[in-house]
């Protein structure tokens, strides 16, 4: 695919990375921005800041050794379970849709779905914070009811890219889609 500026739904630059291993298998990678320096810097320093404020009136030591422990926990959480690099899809035509996500931290979540029990990838679309969204997302089917969906499971949840990026990911799924059936 061509190099193209996305953005998710912030406005924030993400990028996409297809990479296209066979005719019936493709992987699509959208990356986030790496974690700010500066911020943790600027959010680090304002709360010690205000923890020594506290403790010049209060002369109470106990607030300085909190200020320090939160804003380490604090850290180690949102690079450990919020701060996502990169989120992927990989579709192998024969056998089911990979989906990963990547945090920071280096931790990986990968869940695997059957193609037995895909009926279809769309985009669907809400309402997120008083806007329209769009988001790419899979049917499983119901395995009572053959022309049923059971549930609807969002891709790149984290990321959250632009109606442009998800277009170019759901051709591409669709074209692979087509040559299994």
């Amino acid at each position: 695919m061509e190099d193209e500026a996305f953005t998710d739904i912030s406005g924030k630059p993400i990028s996409l990375d297809c990479q296209s291993h066979s005719s019936f298998c493709r992987e699509f990678i959208i990356s986030s921005p790496k974690v700010s320096m500066g911020k943790v810097m600027v959010y680090t320093c304002s709360v010690w800041l205000l923890a020594y404020a506290v403790f010049c009136f209060t002369q109470n030591t106990a607030v300085l050794s909190g200020a320090i422990l939160v804003t380490l926990v604090g850290m180690m959480l949102h690079i450990h379970f919020v701060k996502v690099d990169h989120e992927s899809l990989l579709v192998i035509g024969s056998l089911g849709i990979q989906v990963s996500s990547s945090y920071a931290s280096g931790c990986e979540i990968t869940t695997f779905i059957e193609m037995s029990k895909i009926k279809d990838i769309v985009i669907n679309e809400a309402i997120y914070m008083h806007q329209i969204i769009y988001y790419l997302c899979v049917l499983l089917k119901d395995p009572s009811e053959p022309d049923a969906v059971s549930s609807v499971v969002p891709l790149f949840q984290s990321s959250k890219p632009r109606l442009n990026c998800l277009v170019k990911v759901y051709k591409s799924c669709q074209e692979i889609l087509s040559k299994c059936q």
